[in-house]
């Protein structure tokens, strides 16, 4: 007879009689598993529930499972949905042998007394309660020899992510599939009006799926498809950086160019005019919203699509890259009652992630906070976000003029792009409110220069903005593969470091393992420049709005350049010369 979940739990995670029957009220007043109300008060881990149902049950208990050597032959058979819906997973034996402690290791050829009878498959489960659908996957396996074995949430959900990826075909193979039946292929796209009419099993269909989920899969943040006279490529972009993904045979590139399209909701007859697009989709347990652009070249359309992973998380200030002193100096500017804070820098330089994880530190449930941004790009609780549309004339202007009466404390505008957009914004900041904004400049002080340009006074100017932040990303350096070396005096020199300022520092350089796809990077962080609009600065503004006089003005004050902070995350272990040189060339 099995003994009773709530039993164990008291007499091996010492969990109270009050605490239980609170359980068991809950569980009859509301419904739902006894063992997850357990969880969801925080009187036990995942982990120790299962332990705790691994003695009732007298099933073994495996946090981590074995996937080194699994086959995927199963996934032809059962809908990765099943699985997922009811958190289990086959495997295969592999060779490993269960001892008495309930842990996996690998079987030598001597059969000692310890070994327990070996089965053809293990098959990894959350609920043992789930009878009825383990007995409908061993049913479509048709298995007769097995082991099953209780795991985490987590570690059957990322087999299952791991085991699909695994049996996808290659783009090589794809390619190659095409090839040997082009002609096929051909007919069938000139026959349909429609690609989406095609089946999942489609050639063309399969090899797109498979560009987004290996680019996802690389942490990508752009694909790039680019026509030439007789080949044409397909690119991502890691890191800041693009690779080459693949090099298809040219008479390929219609029918790619066109499922994009049809995918984006995009007009596939119109190939003489640029146009813009979007889609979702979801690979494993990551939604991904895919932003497409195509425009018309001398020999075909060229698309890029942008990569927005939406299961990522919000990184907060203290993790965006400031060091420690001006990551209070901006502390204190966003605790400003009114004026303009500018975040400046060109596409892709992390701006909207800054003003995101500013947004998250000042979030609190008294102060009204609206943003209008082109494309809201995370959802963030108790804000209230505006998405831009242009089709029925929604601007950062016209919404920006909105924001205004609704009483709001915090504005964010995703992008100053014109006259009327700054004009607004300056007003708000005038009237009380504070501003947070982009603009695609190459530091600071440039900022300063392009508000004049666009339109705004420079007596405004000083009036409104307190400060300008400028910033880059740098690549971090591989923590795996990243081994110390003593640049020569011409590479310190480059950046401004001196052979003295190194003697008890160590210094690193990229190398290259398969944990980085042999780059020597992984991840990047932001080295940062933040002009304070101090009395001395709004007072030059007025005489004049050369941003090297600008520029110069603050450095008297102290400021620390893009540069300078970038050589501090090289002394630090954290990045190399040759990524600050790269990203802070004037």
């Amino acid at each position: 007879m099995l003994k009773h979940l709530s039993d164990i739990l008291k007499d091996n995670f010492g969990i109270s009689e009050e605490d239980i029957s609170e359980v068991q009220k809950i569980k009859k007043e509301k419904g739902g598993a006894f063992g997850e109300i357990v969880i969801r008060k925080n009187l036990i881990t995942e982990t120790q529930l299962l332990e705790a149902l691994s003695i009732q049950h007298d099933i073994p208990f495996h946090p981590e499972l074995p996937l080194d050597n699994s086959t995927a032959d199963f996934t032809r058979h059962v809908p990765i949905q099943f699985l997922k819906k009811y958190t289990m997973v086959p495997l295969e034996r592999n060779n490993h042998v269960l001892d008495p402690e309930n842990r996996l290791h690998q079987q030598d050829n001597s059969n000692t007394k310890e070994d327990f009878h070996v089965p053809g498959r293990i098959i990894a489960i959350n609920d043992p309660a789930s009878v009825q659908s383990l007995d409908d996957l061993i049913r479509i396996l048709d298995l007769y020899d097995f082991q099953i074995v209780l795991s985490t949430k987590n570690a059957i959900l990322s087999a299952i992510n791991f085991l699909y990826d695994l049996s996808q075909d290659s783009a090589e193979q794809l390619v190659q599939d095409m090839e040997e039946n082009g002609a096929t292929i051909i007919s069938e796209i000139e026959d349909r009006a429609d690609l989406l009419d095609n089946t999942s099993d489609a050639p063309i269909i399969k090899l797109v799926n498979h560009i987004i989920s290996q680019s996802v899969k690389a942490r990508s943040s752009d694909i790039h498809i680019e026509p030439y006279e007789d080949s044409f490529k397909v690119r991502y972009r890691v890191d800041g950086i693009l690779y080459d993904l693949l090099t298809p045979p040219k008479w390929i590139q219609p029918a790619l160019i066109s499922r994009i399209k049809v995918m984006a909701k995009m007009n596939i007859a119109e190939k003489r005019l640029p146009q813009d697009g979007r889609l979702n989709v979801k690979i494993g347990n990551q939604e991904i919203d895919v932003r497409v652009s195509t425009i018309p070249t001398s020999f075909g359309e060229r698309v890029v699509m942008r990569l927005l992973n939406k299961s990522g998380s919000l990184l907060m200030l203290p993790h965006i890259g400031l060091e420690p002193e001006r990551l209070d100096l901006l502390k204190n500017l966003i605790k400003s009652p009114n004026g303009i804070i500018l975040i400046t820098g060109p596409t892709g330089s992390g701006k909207t992630t800054t003003l995101y994880a500013i947004l998250s530190s000042i979030n609190k449930p008294e102060i009204n906070i609206i943003t209008i941004e082109d494309p809201v790009e995370y959802q963030i609780k108790g804000i209230s976000q505006i998405q831009v549309n242009p089709r029925i004339e929604l601007t950062f202007a016209r919404g920006l003029r909105s924001i205004v009466r609704q009483d709001p404390d915090i504005i964010l505008v995703g992008e100053v792009r014109d006259k009327e957009t700054a004009e607004i914004a300056v007003q708000s900041a005038l009237t009380g409110h504070l501003v947070f904004s982009t603009l695609h400049t190459n530091d600071s002080a440039s900022a300063i220069t392009r508000l004049v340009d666009i339109g705004i006074e420079p007596f405004l100017i000083s009036s409104s903005v307190i400060a300008v932040v400028a910033q880059r990303l740098v690549r971090v350096l591989c923590r795996d593969c990243k081994e110390p070396y003593t640049p020569d005096d011409m590479a310190l020199g480059s950046v401004g470091i001196t052979p003295d300022r190194i003697k008890n520092i160590k210094l690193y350089k990229a190398k290259g393992c398969e944990k980085c796809f042999n780059t020597g990077y992984r991840g990047r962080i932001g080295i940062f420049e933040i002009m304070v609009m101090d009395a001395a600065l709004k007072s030059l503004i007025l005489k004049t709005y050369d941003s090297n006089l600008i520029k110069n003005e603050a450095l008297n004050h102290n400021m620390i350049t893009l540069r300078q902070d970038g050589i501090q995350k090289v002394l630090k272990g954290i990045s190399t010369i040759e990524e600050v040189m790269r990203v802070t060339q004037n």
